[in-house]
């Protein structure tokens, strides 16, 4: 089984992927994943899927990885993926400058995802 990520750019990420990975597990929903840019201790994140038409699931699923042996790739819909402050109560939507969105992200550790 593989996962593909397509993104084009979008209202959400300007950027584009397109990925093909070997599955090594089953995808399974994902709500918060740990990010270590900038802080040494890594900081939470709220993560959803995002869509052409908005919100959508977050899933992420271990993966081949030809430096690591292994990683995780979290995915979401055909925009990509958005994140914000785990912390954050603001409903999810483009304009918030806190919000972010992003193709993919490929995670080392289990440690770093929590399940939805």
């Amino acid at each position: 089984m593989y996962t593909y990520v397509d993104v084009q750019p979008n209202d959400s990420c300007p950027m584009a992927a397109s990925q093909v990975y070997k599955n090594l597990g089953e995808p399974f929903r994902v709500r918060l994943v740990r990010i270590y840019e900038g802080e040494p201790e890594g900081k939470l994140f709220a993560v959803t899927g995002w869509s052409s038409q908005g919100p959508a699931d977050a899933f992420a699923v271990r993966v081949e990885d030809s430096s690591e042996g292994s990683a995780y790739v979290v995915y979401g819909g055909d925009w990509g993926i958005r994140l914000r402050p785990a912390d954050s109560s603001e409903p999810w939507r483009l304009d918030d400058a806190e919000q972010w969105g992003e193709t993919h992200l490929v995670l080392a550790d289990a440690e770093d995802l929590v399940p939805a």
